[in-house]
């Protein structure tokens, strides 16, 4: 009997674990009890995205996956707390690594664009919301996706409302090497942003709010062809929704902040695949 082709779910194991290897130890410390390693905590994390599932269904599917376990080496299922626990001790940090090397898999052409989106809260804690006086029901996500591949190469999370061009500049600064141009909408019409954008050699192609004659001449002088490929923003932003879930399932926000780079970077592992 011939051997059965590799599935898209078993080459994304794959991939994840060789991420993983490149990213952290084999294990958290010296005093690791050595029953999981931290490299398939990561792809589990990342399977139950991909997934768009809870722990605990993750877990049961894995038991009729014998090639995904033989993948990860894992001789036994652990228990859905065991996941959890592993995701609260992994680091937003870990995760940021992870999601650079992922970008690596892809190719880019330093043209990227920046957009944000909302991704709902479903399981906010009232309590929470109303002792921090939350009145925003969604977060905010901010993604820089590049045009070439729709590879996400870096992503800007908040709880509040602020504005567009409060965050661009953080953005700009903790990319300055992957970006040569930057596309963004009428949102992030701030002199202070195409400044610092100049600055660090990013060439800004933003639109101009129309307030005179003098602003829409500018917009009409727009590289049509180049500011047009903005829309992969959009393509990125319904992908993300559309396979992995428009809202994130944990309580506390900063697990919700790492929840969402872990679906940005099953995002990249998926287009490299």
């Amino acid at each position: 009997m011939e051997a059965l082709p590799k599935s898209r779910l078993l080459r994304f194991v794959e991939q994840a674990m060789h991420l993983a290897r490149r990213a952290v130890a084999r294990y958290s410390s010296k005093f690791s009890k050595r029953r999981y390693t931290l490299h398939q905590h990561i792809v589990l994390l990342c399977l139950k995205v991909r997934k768009n599932t809870t722990y605990r269904m993750l877990l049961d599917e894995l038991i009729e996956m014998p090639r995904v376990r033989r993948a990860l080496d894992l001789e036994e299922i652990p228990a859905p707390s065991t996941l959890c626990k592993a995701f609260n001790r992994l680091d937003m940090a870990v995760w940021r690594v992870l999601l650079n090397l992922s970008v690596t898999l892809l190719p880019t052409n330093g043209v990227v664009g920046i957009d944000a989106s909302g991704f709902d809260r479903s399981h906010a804690s009232k309590h929470y919301t109303k002792r921090t006086k939350l009145t925003i029901q969604q977060l905010k996500v901010t993604l820089l996706v590049d045009t070439r591949s729709n590879a996400i190469i870096d992503l800007h999370v908040t709880t509040t409302r602020k504005h567009d061009s409060q965050i661009a500049p953080s953005l700009i600064k903790r990319n300055t090497g992957e970006v040569a141009v930057l596309l963004g909408d009428k949102g992030y019409d701030d002199q202070k942003v195409r400044a610092l954008a100049r600055e660090t050699g990013v060439r800004p192609l933003i639109k101009h709010r129309e307030f005179s004659l003098l602003h829409m001449a500018w917009n009409a002088r727009l590289d049509a062809d180049l500011y047009g490929q903005r829309s992969q923003n959009e393509t990125v932003n319904s992908r993300l929704k559309r396979k992995y879930g428009a809202f994130v399932r944990s309580r506390h926000w900063w697990k919700q902040f790492r929840e969402l780079v872990v679906g940005c970077l099953t995002h990249n592992i998926d287009k490299a695949l």
